[in-house]
């Protein structure tokens, strides 16, 4: 990514672009999958929206947890070549997500967010994922966070 002032999916597209030019096949695919997830999203339900960053943003953490996904599958059934094809393809999403959150910086946003809404049974953990999501913002697994924010209620 490049230029700051171009939403991510014409980010994306220029960087298709490059790619296409580059001939990089790994990287085409990639980003021709992801520009049709966020088409098919956008397309989606009653009617046509255009995606914020935010959106497509989502869109492409579906698509990484996909490879994730297929890539364990493959490694599974001993298909070590499409395992490495599914986490290059991750490598090159992972571009265009936020950067993750380390483990004690994820406790640490939990904990903070707990104590300032008060939450502290699990009689509200929905109040507590939700607070605690709008605040991680994709940075973090859901289960992760799910789990984490279990071990800190009583």
């Amino acid at each position: 990514m490049s230029d700051p002032a171009a939403t991510l999916m014409e980010q994306i597209r220029i960087d298709l672009t490059t790619a296409m030019k580059a001939k990089d096949k790994v990287t085409v695919r990639t980003l021709r999958a992801v520009v049709a997830a966020v088409q098919e999203a956008e397309v989606a339900g009653t009617s046509a929206t255009s995606l914020d960053d935010n959106g497509v943003q989502k869109v492409i953490a579906a698509q990484a947890k996909r490879r994730v996904e297929a890539a364990e599958a493959f490694d599974q059934g001993g298909r070590d070549e499409k395992a490495a094809d599914e986490r290059a393809e991750l490598a090159i999403l992972e571009n265009y997500l936020p950067k993750a959150l380390a483990e004690d910086e994820l406790a640490a946003l939990i904990d903070d967010t707990l104590a300032a809404e008060g939450i502290t049974e699990k009689a509200d953990m929905g109040k507590a994922m939700k607070a605690v999501n709008q605040k991680v913002a994709g940075r973090a697994d859901g289960r992760t966070v799910a789990d984490m924010v279990k071990s800190r209620l009583t």
